[in-house]
């Protein structure tokens, strides 16, 4: 089994979430008391969200790499960030060490193609939504990304930050995602990007008619068959 170098803390919610599940996979596969090799250095998000509220990526990309490097010395063979939104900086992190990066979209492009599916929603923080980096990779493997309209943006980013971060799942939120999602089925999505890591502890399949691609678990998948590979 490979060594798996996690970057977490943005929010611990998330990161618990990998760990937990990271382990399950592990030990469906390999049974007993197996369990998965990990490393993981969390981030303190308060100074990480500033950064990224101010638009100082470069500082954020620095504090990431220092944490890259640090579990590459500490021995893992592969880096993996354990959220959605700072894969923004994954090129940074992917020089600044010489161990391999797994990719967060790279996983969910793999699944969606597995399933014929060419025309995703994307549901995530106001910088997944809106920046480049993370629907152009999406775009790169022949999937073509619908993003909520913008009064919906505000309020799925605002719940993210506000409530998920903080480890608050509310029947009030759900509704307001599941709105949101009916929305972006009406504009022909055939399914749904939850393309922050905490989105996921709010919505699952059972709440929706329309396909979920939970991020995390599709990202946990990936890792735990480069591990075992």
């Amino acid at each position: 089994m490979k060594t798996v170098g996690i970057i977490g803390g943005m929010s611990w919610e998330s990161t618990s979430t990998y760990y937990r599940r990271l382990n399950q996979l592990v030990n469906e596969r390999l049974g007993g008391l197996h369990s998965a090799e990990l490393l993981l250095a969390s981030v303190d998000f308060a100074p990480i969200e500033k950064m990224q509220s101010q638009g100082d990526w470069d500082a954020a990309a620095q504090a990431l790499i220092g944490k890259a490097r640090q579990l590459e010395s500490a021995g893992a063979e592969c880096i993996v960030i354990a959220t959605n939104t700072m894969h923004k900086v994954a090129p940074q992190i992917e020089t600044a060490v010489t161990i391999p990066l797994l990719h967060i979209v790279d996983a969910v492009a793999a699944h969606l193609k597995q399933n014929s599916v060419h025309n995703v929603g994307l549901l995530g923080t106001r910088f997944t939504m809106q920046q480049p980096f993370y629907k152009e990779r999406l775009e790169q493997n022949n999937v073509q990304v619908l993003v909520p309209e913008e009064e919906d943006s505000i309020t799925v980013d605002s719940i993210i930050f506000k409530e998920l971060c903080h480890g608050q799942f509310t029947e009030k939120a759900r509704e307001h995602y599941l709105r949101v999602i009916d929305s972006l089925a009406e504009r022909g999505a055939q399914g749904v990007i939850l393309g922050c890591t905490e989105i996921g502890l709010l919505v699952q399949q059972e709440h929706s008619a329309l396909p979920l691609f939970d991020t995390t678990e599709l990202h946990c998948r990936a890792i735990a068959d480069w591990m075992l590979k």
